[in-house]
């Protein structure tokens, strides 16, 4: 995803049932599985835990992904920066 062009749009979140999740202003992926994704947005970092979980639509020139499965939360991660990411965003999720 190019992280220049996607600054400039605008970030929502929209949740249908618990079941489906559109993100716009989506800059990155950092990880992803059945139970739990790490997304990096125009605001911030975002995790989303959830079961069965996976995506159903990523384009990644517009900085949209689409997820489906039951949403269980979304949480905003602030000031995440390079350092406390390299030690490893999940270690501090799960202190």
């Amino acid at each position: 995803m190019d992280k220049d062009l996607i600054t400039n749009y605008n970030h929502t979140i929209t949740i249908n049932e618990r079941k489906n999740i559109n993100i716009s202003g989506v800059k990155k992926i950092d990880s992803f599985d059945n139970e739990e994704f790490l997304l990096e947005t125009t605001m911030g970092y975002i995790v989303i835990k959830g079961e069965t979980l996976e995506i159903i639509k990523l384009d990644t020139y517009q900085g949209n992904v689409a997820i489906k499965g039951k949403i269980n939360s979304l949480i905003y991660m602030e000031n995440v920066g390079k350092k406390e990411k390299e030690e490893g965003i999940f270690s501090k999720l799960f202190k």
